[in-house]
């Protein structure tokens, strides 16, 4: 049997499941950021759910979750936001290497 005692589905009952890297986040029970999850999740619809056409609100969202700690409290450069033209400009370095 390929997988061993316990089949493919029985996993190894001994491993702890590992926690995910970030935590679990607090549900905004007190919907503090809906305005800014609605905004995001409109935006998604509008652009044919392209994340990227959409950072400006998922950035405001993730801030507002910072902001009410929802969250733990990080440098939006280390969750993929640089600052705009930074990030413009690494996009035009990759065109124009090809």
């Amino acid at each position: 049997h390929p997988f061993g005692i316990g089949g493919a589905f029985g996993g190894n009952r001994g491993l702890r499941p590992v926690p995910p890297e970030k935590g679990i986040f607090p549900l905004d029970h007190l919907r503090e950021c809906d305005l800014e999850k609605k905004e995001y999740l409109s935006c998604l619809k509008t652009s044919g759910h392209k994340s990227e056409k959409c950072r400006q609100f998922s950035k405001k969202y993730l801030q507002c979750r910072m902001e009410k700690n929802l969250m733990a409290k990080q440098d939006l450069s280390e969750l993929g936001f640089g600052n705009s033209s930074e990030m413009e400009a690494s996009v035009g370095k990759e065109y124009s290497e090809k």
